[in-house]
């Protein structure tokens, strides 16, 4: 079969949805009280699931079977640190975009961060072996722990106007990154980045990037949400309004990670301009737990093997075994829960995407920290995970 013709055959399996039997709600009316506990309202949870099944043929080619629970790409639900997955990849493609003009940076090349006015901002990583500043050490903490400031460093290296124009031309057209996660940031001025060959003098300067873009997310459903909100410490009695807040549907999620897996079946234009290494580099990394990184910040205690991992483990500690490996991204933050992952069960040979979100937030109150995520959020995740897991390797 000729690599177009399969490509296309693959693209047309991997749209296909079974309407014959829908694994998701089968699982979902499972006694277990994680589950029901939230089922039983599960519109005012903000609840979304959606499934790929992988089947593999005789020569190991991958067919795809999609199952969906409440997914409207038209709901609005807040991604959190899920929006890291992306801009850990488009670093990298940017990274190889400077290769292809004559700019010798690599991702381990030290850098640092300078503000628009000249200003030194960061020049070290403690957390890294020799202290160095680099783009592979800050895509390790954004897979291990989400780090808040690696993520801020890699969003104005990149600029929002070319994460967002990169986004669109891949067919994600239902996600928008709009934001740094700091307090009172300037998010449409970015910072300036110094490069570094190892005799210190300068390789690559990059100058403030201004945003020119306006973009916003007020056409959706959901898009304001509870009965309040705190403020600089005070109550607001109205709906928060996420219009200006980050954005990815469930479907464009799932198929982020779907084109760093799987990315021939999609079209060159839809997958990110990535080496073979770079693929192999985000893979491994978001695929480890904290306990494996080596990374002497993270084993103290703080950090356990599923710190990283909702599904499936995220309601026990020291319970993960290299069995199953997941590879995945979560996020948390105002109330909402949400974990995309592609997990391989390798003793059973199984293989699936799963990625869902939850808002678990019963005063309503937005940006007070009260929110119920150790209480029934995580466990919810790790009792969808395991029982679809269950199920599947049942039915196989």
């Amino acid at each position: 079969m000729k690599k177009e013709t399969f490509l296309l055959y693959i693209s047309l399996i991997f749209l296909t949805c079974d309407t014959n039997l829908n694994r998701i709600e089968n699982v979902l009316k499972n006694t277990n009280p994680k589950i029901q506990h939230l089922i039983k309202n599960a519109a005012a949870h903000e609840i979304q699931i959606l499934l790929t099944e992988i089947k593999r043929d005789t020569l190991g080619q991958p067919r795809f079977i999609e199952t969906a629970y409440q997914v409207d790409e038209e709901q609005y639900f807040y991604p959190a640190s899920t929006a890291k997955l992306p801009i850990a990849a488009l670093t990298l493609q940017k990274i190889k975009e400077l290769n292809a003009n004559g700019i010798s940076i690599t991702a381990h090349t030290p850098f640092q961060i300078n503000t628009p006015h000249g200003e030194s901002l960061v020049l070290q990583d403690s957390t890294e072996l020799e202290g160095k500043l680099t783009i592979a050490h800050l895509i390790k903490k954004i897979f291990l722990v989400s780090d808040n400031e690696a993520y801020n460093y890699l969003f104005d290296f990149l600029g929002r106007d070319y994460i967002n124009a990169a986004l669109k031309e891949k067919g994600l057209t239902d996600s928008q990154i709009l934001h740094k996660f700091l307090f009172n940031a300037d998010n449409e001025n970015t910072w300036e980045y110094f490069f570094f060959d190892k005799n210190g003098d300068t390789l690559y300067h990059q100058n403030s990037i201004k945003s020119r873009e306006q973009l916003n997310n007020s056409n959706l459903k959901g898009i304001h949400k509870g009965k309040g909100y705190l403020k600089e410490g005070e109550l607001i009695n109205e709906p928060m309004d996420f219009s200006f807040k980050n954005r990815i549907s469930i479907k464009d999620l799932n198929g982020i990670l779907k084109r760093l897996i799987f990315p021939e079946i999609f079209s060159k234009e839809q997958q990110f301009n990535l080496t073979e290494s770079d693929y192999t580099f985000l893979r491994y990394w978001m695929s480890r737990t904290t306990t494996e990184s080596k990374i002497d910040a993270y084993n103290t205690g703080e950090y356990w093997d599923s710190y990283g991992k909702f599904l499936i483990y995220g309601d026990q500690k020291g319970a993960m075994h290299n069995g199953i490996r997941i590879y995945n991204k979560v996020g948390y933050a105002y109330g909402t829960l949400t974990d995309v992952a592609y997990i391989h069960d390798l003793e059973n040979e199984l293989e699936f995407f799963l990625t869902a979100t939850i808002l678990v937030n019963s005063n309503q109150i937005f940006n007070d920290d009260i929110y119920e995520f150790e209480q029934v959020g995580i466990p919810f995740l790790a009792a969808l995970g395991q029982e679809i897991l269950t199920d599947l390797q049942t039915n196989k």
